[in-house]
């Protein structure tokens, strides 16, 4: 990470399906005060907002895809740098999905780097990442040999649980994603460099949320300015503004299955949904439901605040 980075940088580092897309669209409004009123600077989330982590391209080396950030030319005309470095940005943000120790919080020595996190309502994570597979584009899916699976909604209420479903429980192949992230980041939750965040919170007062993320981040909004932010971060202006294709302007592949040019990951409109608190569980059978809460009571159980904390959001406990 030190190789990407600068002091002031912002990692947006929430779990998977729990808001990324939102709090990157969200603080690119908050260091632009909302002045960027026809997203001029924000044409797709993975231009100006970039995801590191992600690899755009079978082929190649991260290496190169690290110098494709800086050399790339859009088809406008403008060099992708400009979008995600813009000089006029107090500081940039990028995309993860880590936790520590593979974001070095507390690093001595190291980049003085801010960290976002965020954590939602385990069920709602297991719904909306049953859609999220289904959301994905043909063309991407093709790029990697299938993956994610398209899901029928016909199997969401089934006793079996989907394949997201499988991918996320403990053993699976993305457990990690939850489950380890949520426990890796409870500990560094009163760290001065990051502010780790619930998804039901943000949801319940978007402009107190909106305030307090400002406020971590040293960017100074007057009344009107937050106004306009929390407009900006609301789910109705974010389903206008469809700017969350996902877009990999870095991928060489040469064998015709991506155009970096005009490919997206996603379909249109797929990412901004209506963003529910607790209702995760009614695609679900009532089994589906049961192991899921089970899986959470075996990883957080040993600590009733965190398992609270993890599926409600709330204040943290008083050390």
């Amino acid at each position: 990470i030190d190789s990407w980075t600068k002091d002031g940088d912002l990692v947006v580092a929430t779990g998977a399906k729990s808001g990324t897309t939102w709090m990157l669209y969200c603080t690119h409004q908050i260091r632009t005060k909302g002045t960027d009123l026809d997203d001029e600077l924000y044409p797709d989330v993975s231009l100006s907002t970039p995801w590191p982590d992600l690899r755009q391209s079978r082929a190649g080396n991260w290496a190169e895809q690290k110098d494709r950030f800086n050399t790339t030319i859009l088809p406008d005309g403008r060099p992708l740098k400009d979008l995600w470095d813009h000089p006029s940005y107090p500081f940039r943000i990028f995309k993860s999905h880590y936790a520590p120790p593979e974001l070095p919080v507390t690093k001595k020595g190291g980049k003085k780097i801010k960290y976002m996190a965020m954590a939602r309502n385990g069920i709602d994570v297991a719904a909306s990442m049953t859609t999220f597979y289904s959301a994905h584009t043909d063309k991407f899916r093709n790029l990697w040999g299938g993956f994610p699976p398209d899901i029928d909604e016909s199997s969401f209420d089934s006793d079996e649980p989907p394949a997201s479903v499988k991918d996320s429980l403990p053993g699976g192949v993305l457990s990690f994603l939850y489950f380890g992230y949520i426990k890796r980041w409870w500990e560094y939750r009163n760290e001065p460099n990051v502010i780790l965040l619930h998804y039901s919170d943000i949801r319940r007062d978007l402009k107190g949320g909106v305030k307090r993320i400002a406020d971590f981040l040293e960017v100074d909004l007057t009344p009107k300015q937050l106004n306009a932010v929390t407009e900006r971060c609301g789910i109705e202006h974010m389903r206008k503004a469809n700017k969350f294709l996902y877009a990999m302007p870095l991928n060489e592949d040469d064998d015709g299955l991506w155009d970096a040019e005009k490919d997206h990951i996603v379909r249109s409109g797929s990412f901004v949904k209506k963003g529910g608190v607790g209702t995760g569980g009614a695609i679900f059978s009532d089994k589906v439901v049961a192991t899921w809460k089970k899986a959470e009571e075996d990883e957080f159980g040993h600590n009733p605040a965190l398992l609270k904390w993890a599926r409600e959001g709330g204040d943290f406990p008083s050390e």
